[in-house]
């Protein structure tokens, strides 16, 4: 299958009522063990990839790193494969991008935290790079699916706080979608009436990132979320489960 048809049918699979579901992986091999499952995508995880290389989340690997293991994961599985961009590792987003899409990628996060810092990227100028992550796409021939991310939930610990977030992450959301964007993904995001309210409201798809106080997926599937993502929760787990054992066996 060429690229182009693995990104239109990665598209079609973000569906309210029917969402795609992924569970992140880090590795080449963790990509195979969940193209045997049956699932119909793979996705990276920043947290993961990072912390499989020996590294802290938030662009402390290098791209080359990234860029590598993308190249081993692409060149492993056979199915839809988007990958978490952070907010581009450095300045020379729109090279990295063109090198992911080389490499065999056709989706992707993006980020609007500035990364290190607590605060948000202004609206305009985190449009002005949707769309020339867009523009780098459609130079290559490839119809990326672009999953825009917005940390305002995430940076918000108190739950209380959403309601009054939520205006804030809807301009977001409509103007990221003007910029390009193809999804928009709310990690943070918990509360059963805000995503339920914000699916209704968005025209795009809605990605939201399970955890231990996030409705179960049979729900999140009613409230019509059309993309649900696991982070880094496997490699968390599985890691605590080798600690385990090792511990178990010294």
């Amino acid at each position: 299958m060429s690229q182009q048809s693995k990104a239109l049918g990665f598209a079609l699979q973000h569906q309210k009522h029917k969402p795609v579901m992924l569970y992140n992986i880090w590795d080449a091999g963790s990509a195979q063990v969940i193209e045997q499952t049956g699932a119909t995508a793979i996705a990276t995880g920043s947290w993961s990839c990072a912390a499989a290389q020996g590294y802290q989340d938030g662009e402390e690997m290098p791209f080359s790193a990234l860029l590598h293991t993308v190249q081993r994961i692409a060149s492993s599985v056979s199915l839809p494969l988007t990958v978490d961009f952070e907010t581009g590792y450095g300045t020379n987003k729109c090279d990295h991008l063109a090198a992911l899409l080389q490499a065999g990628a056709v989706g992707i996060n993006v980020e609007d935290q500035l990364m290190g810092l607590s605060s948000l990227n202004a609206i305009p100028e985190q449009c002005q790079m949707l769309t020339m992550l867009r523009k780098v796409a459609e130079s290559q021939g490839v119809a990326l699916f672009i999953n825009a991310r917005t940390d305002i939930f995430l940076q918000a610990a108190d739950t209380k706080k959403h309601p009054a977030l939520m205006d804030e992450a809807k301009k977001r959301l409509m103007a990221y979608q003007d910029a390009g964007a193809s999804g928009f993904f709310a990690p943070g995001l918990s509360d059963p009436r805000l995503i339920a309210e914000l699916c209704a409201f968005s025209p795009l798809p809605v990605n939201i990132m399970v955890n231990d106080v996030t409705p179960p997926v049979s729900q999140l599937t009613e409230l019509g979320v059309s993309r649900i993502s696991v982070g880094p929760r496997p490699y968390i787990e599985l890691m605590a489960h080798l600690k385990k054992q090792a511990l178990a066996a010294i």
